[in-house]
């Protein structure tokens, strides 16, 4: 099943919707951002690597390309399917990679908006969690989940790294403003120690869109100067609530908010997704994990 009909959807950006493929673990329901499914094809021959990650079942080739295979139950902690003939492996890719999950099943797409998904408790995350939000959909729930986390897990080095921006030599203190939407708990840590280790001692923090966006026009309402509190905006682009996409379109079409520089940092910054970002207008795209060229465009935009 390719998903080749995605180029055609959501062709409008910023209208804080996203479709998600529903695919099955046990009798688990999760769901992947169908931006990040490049297809989705029935399993083939996996050769296997010694001394691989336990969670890395080993490799395929297709159509030329060596391709990792990850095991979603193992790394989830699932035992494993009950029908291996009707497991599915999805081909995706973000952060600059393609890799394969191996799925019990995969059954259909959903269109919906960010608003209609729901952050994970703390209650039930902690920190290991790898939920990024819960949709109730139909009288069940699917949980989305955060698949950067799985492959952080299997390998560090696709993290963001406080060592890159320590090859930048030392930095000056600095008192610009930050604002940075970011959902995932893990990363607004790594972003907070990197961009300290940077020199910025002034930055907020939001775990999504729509709370950020509320910060900023409460600034408006207090009368304050934007520019003069906030010098530059980080924003992911999945988030529950509101995604990075449409906080930025609602930033730019506020006179008060729009003189303010908005840099989108997030896996999804592709060749083919780069034009949704320019559609909202933001001054900046930078794909996850390069810190050190986000550093670069804050000293250059703020």
């Amino acid at each position: 099943m390719a998903v080749e009909h995605k180029k055609g959807i959501l062709l409008e950006s910023g209208t804080n919707e996203l479709e998600i493929v529903e695919f099955s673990i046990g009798k688990n329901k999760f769901g992947i951002n169908v931006i990040k499914v490049k297809e989705i094809i029935n399993p083939v021959s996996i050769i296997q690597v010694p001394h691989a990650h336990r969670n890395v079942e080993g490799i395929i080739e297709l159509r030329g390309e060596v391709l990792p295979v990850v095991n979603v139950a193992a790394a989830l902690g699932f035992p494993p399917s009950e029908s291996p003939e009707q497991d599915k492996f999805i081909v995706a890719e973000f952060n600059k990679q393609k890799i394969v999950f191996h799925v019990h099943s995969v059954t259909q797409i959903h269109r919906i908006s960010w608003d209609q998904i729901e952050k994970p408790s703390e209650m039930y995350q902690g920190p290991d969690s790898q939920i990024i939000g819960v949709i109730k959909l139909n009288g069940e729930m699917i949980l989305l989940l955060d698949f950067e986390k799985i492959v952080v897990e299997i390998n560090p080095e696709t993290g963001i790294n406080v060592q890159q921006v320590k090859k930048l030599g030392k930095r000056e203190r600095s008192n610009k403003r930050l604002v940075v939407a970011e959902d995932s708990p893990l990363l607004r840590k790594l972003l907070h120690d990197t961009l300290t280790e940077a020199g910025f001692e002034y930055i907020e923090f939001f775990e999504n869109g729509r709370d950020a966006l509320s910060y900023l026009e409460g600034l408006i309402q207090d009368g304050k100067n934007v520019t003069e509190e906030v010098q530059l905006i980080i924003t992911d682009i999945e988030m529950p609530q509101m995604d990075g996409h449409h906080l930025t379109k609602r930033i730019k079409n506020n006179t008060e908010l729009a003189k303010v520089p908005v840099v989108i940092f997030s896996s999804l910054i592709t060749d083919d997704l780069r034009h949704k970002g320019k559609m909202v207008g933001a001054d900046a795209q930078v794909s996850k994990p390069e810190i050190a060229e986000l550093v670069l465009l804050i000293d250059q935009l703020a």
